[in-house]
C-alpha cells in the first residue's frame, strides 16, 4: 500500500467519523425524510430559515424538497417507466443522482452558473425547440431572475402540450414586490430576503404564471398528508405550495 493510498484511507475514515459525531445529536426515529428514507430524532436548522427543523441531517433535503418529492412520487407520472424528456433547472443535490438513476437518458439538468449541470442554460432564452420536454422542474430560481415573465413564457414554449411543469418560488409577501433599481446585495437582503433575490412573491404569483400561458393548480401540505404525517416529515406552514403548471 502506497503512502498516498494510506492517506486516502485515513482521510475517508476521518470524514466518516466526523460525520457520525455530527449526527449523534440527531439519532432517533421521530422524523422521517421521504427523499433519503432515513429517520432521525429531529431535523436541523438551516441558515436563516424560519423553521428550526428545516434540513434532513442525512441528505440535506429541506422541507420544500421533502414536500416536492412526496408529490412527485405519489401524484405524478414521473416514475411510471414510460420514456420522458425531463428538464431540471438548478438541480438540487438531494435529488440529482436519484433522478439520474430513475429517469435515465431522458433526464437533463441545466444551470447558468453551476458546473455540475449537464448544460449551461439561460432560462430566458432556452436553447431547445418548442414542445421538447414532457416535464420541467424549476425550484427557487425565478425570484432571482430579473425578466421572470420571459422565463415563464420560455418554459411554456418548450413544454409539450400534454406535459407538466413544477415552478416553485418562495411566497413571502401579501403581493409580489420588486424594484429593478435595487442592486446592492445588502439592500436586496433587506427587501427581498436574500442577496441574490430581485423580488418577493405573493399569492399573485399564480396570476403571473397564468398570464404566461399556463393553467395552474396549487397544492398544499394538507392536500397530501395529515397533521401527524406532516410533522413526522417536518412539513410546516413555511413549507409553501407546489405550483403545477400545464398548457
Amino acid at each position: 500500500m502506497t503512502v498516498f493510498s494510506v492517506y486516502q484511507t485515513l482521510r475517508t475514515r476521518w470524514r466518516g467519523a466526523r460525520r457520525f459525531v455530527r449526527q449523534v445529536p440527531y439519532l432517533g426515529s421521530a422524523r422521517w425524510c421521504p427523499v433519503c428514507e432515513c429517520r432521525s430524532r429531529r431535523f436541523r436548522q438551516f441558515k436563516h430559515h424560519p423553521n428550526r427543523e428545516a434540513m434532513c441531517v442525512h441528505c440535506g433535503a429541506l422541507e420544500r424538497h421533502r414536500f416536492l418529492w412526496l408529490y412527485l412520487q405519489a401524484h405524478t407520472d414521473l416514475f411510471d417507466g414510460r420514456p420522458k424528456r425531463v428538464l431540471h433547472v438548478a438541480p438540487e443535490r438531494c435529488f440529482d443522482e436519484k433522478l439520474r438513476r430513475r429517469l435515465g437518458d431522458g433526464y437533463l439538468t441545466a444551470d447558468l452558473m453551476d458546473k455540475r449541470a449537464m448544460v449551461k442554460m439561460d432560462i430566458t432564452a432556452i436553447q431547445f425547440p418548442d414542445t421538447t420536454f414532457h416535464v420541467i422542474c424549476c425550484s427557487h430560481v425565478l425570484e432571482q431572475t430579473p425578466d421572470e415573465r420571459r422565463a415563464m413564457r420560455e418554459f411554456c414554449r418548450v413544454l409539450k402540450s400534454d406535459g407538466w411543469a413544477i415552478l416553485l418560488v418562495p411566497v413571502t409577501a401579501d403581493r409580489t414586490f420588486e424594484d429593478p433599481s435595487v442592486v446592492d446585495p445588502a439592500e436586496r437582503l433587506r427587501l427581498f430576503g436574500q442577496e441574490d433575490h430581485v423580488r418577493r412573491y405573493g399569492p399573485d404569483y399564480v396570476d403571473r404564471l397564468q398570464g404566461s400561458g399556463f393553467n395552474v393548480r396549487e397544492i398544499n401540505v394538507p392536500d397530501l398528508c395529515s397533521g401527524d404525517e406532516a410533522q413526522r416529515m417536518g412539513l410546516v406552514r413555511s413549507t409553501g405550495s407546489i405550483h403545477l403548471c400545464t398548457k
